[in-house]
């Protein structure tokens, strides 16, 4: 690519955003920044940072403005010759505005997805704590019911998934990107894609970055249609 392309992509809890992040990042050779990792390899490695996440991770708390852009913005800078993609960042309008100061984003993809797809797909989600791995009964479930594929630790369902806290986190997340779609949609970079089936999305997020970055994407991922 003869330019650097920044892009970020947002979406409430089981929108089907890390999948489509991965098929973005194999097609068109962006690098995959998932803040999620950022968290648990700063908890893992004990920084200073990763101290101040851990504290509020075991209380269930989200982790604050400050302490996410202290995690984000220097790996960030260490980027600054790379293209890529983010996934779980800026999350609130404070965390934007300081990504904005650093650089300025070429695409922001929205997902909206109904409740009732969002209900069905926590509902069946189970992770691998330390990884953030994530697998779904229903389309990629472990290979050993309850175990991760990798390391055969067990899997766990978070409470939050489950239907009675799922409305209250979707509440939430709406009421915290609100704001942010609204800045990048004012700075005409912002593109919103509906559906309940990420094959379905797939094909359309797969032609307008095509159109943006003005490259083929690789044959890397294919795209499944039902």
């Amino acid at each position: 690519m003869a330019k650097l392309f920044r892009a970020a992509i947002m979406g409430p809890p089981g929108s089907g955003k890390g999948t489509i992040s991965k098929r973005i990042a194999q097609s068109f050779g962006l690098q995959y920044l998932s803040s999620g990792h950022y968290l648990r390899e700063s908890i893992t490695a004990n920084t200073e940072a990763g101290v101040l996440v851990r504290s509020y991770v075991e209380r269930s708390l989200l982790v604050p403005d400050h302490v996410m852009t202290r995690l984000m913005l220097p790996r960030l800078e260490h980027l600054s010759g790379h293209s890529w993609l983010l996934d779980g960042f800026p999350r609130t309008l404070a965390q934007a505005k300081a990504l904005n100061n650093l650089c300025q984003l070429d695409l922001v993809i929205s997902l909206n997805i109904p409740f009732e797809t969002l209900k069905d797909r926590l509902s069946d989600r189970w992770v691998h704590p330390a990884s953030g791995r994530v697998y779904n009964m229903g389309f990629n479930p472990p290979k050993v019911k309850g175990q991760d594929d990798i390391t055969g630790e067990p899997l766990i369902h978070h409470d939050d998934d489950k239907p009675e806290a799922l409305m209250s986190r979707l509440r939430h997340y709406k009421d915290v990107a609100k704001p942010v779609i609204n800045l990048y949609k004012s700075q005409g970079i912002l593109h919103s894609f509906s559906g309940t089936e990420t094959d379905r999305i797939w094909p359309y997020i797969n032609s307008l970055l095509s159109t943006k970055m003005h490259t083929q994407p690789s044959d890397a991922v294919q795209t499944q249609t039902p």
